[in-house]
């Protein structure tokens, strides 16, 4: 009888240990942008430099939405304007977001850098509409300030 009510208790324990953890919640940082009103969000693991102030040299012969490039501690890097990537006007102020994308650095021109916050991923869901700026957001989540956030794809940035 003696042995019944051990393991009994044990199951009891164990129990225990279930219900007082949460359940743990698959998330990833993002780092938040905005350009032209919308809030974007790149993997921070992308995520290799943020820069402002740097004079960017023009290159002849390049799609209109790169801007040109910068020497960024001696390595050269294009930087592309994600207003004329999207097909919007250009703004002179803006800051820069060096990304790794498949091993090349390239520089993202945004208009503000907004935060880094952890998103769970179950939050994530597939953007509902075709248009030129799904070509380039893999997806999209509510943010906890209610802000919407679309996840830019730098791979898919890449690509016209």
């Amino acid at each position: 009888m003696q042995q019944t009510e051990e393991v009994l208790f044990a199951r009891e324990d164990q129990l225990d240990d279930y219900t007082d953890q949460p359940p743990e919640i698959s998330t990833e940082k993002y780092l938040i942008f905005s350009s032209d009103g919308l809030m974007y969000g790149i993997k921070a693991e992308q995520v290799k430099d943020i820069i402002t102030d740097y004079a960017i040299t023009y290159l002849p012969q390049v799609p209109p939405y790169v801007r040109g490039v910068i020497n960024l501690r001696g390595q050269i890097i294009p930087m592309l304007d994600i207003r004329l990537r999207l097909g919007k006007m250009p703004q002179e102020n803006f800051c820069g977001i060096v990304v790794d994308v498949d091993g090349s650095m390239v520089g993202i021109l945004v208009d503000m850098v907004e935060q880094m916050v952890d998103v769970p991923l179950a939050s994530i869901l597939p953007v509902p509409t075709s248009s030129t700026e799904q070509s380039m957001v893999s997806g999209m989540c509510t943010l906890p300030d209610g802000n919407t956030m679309l996840e830019l794809d730098c791979e898919l940035l890449l690509h016209e």
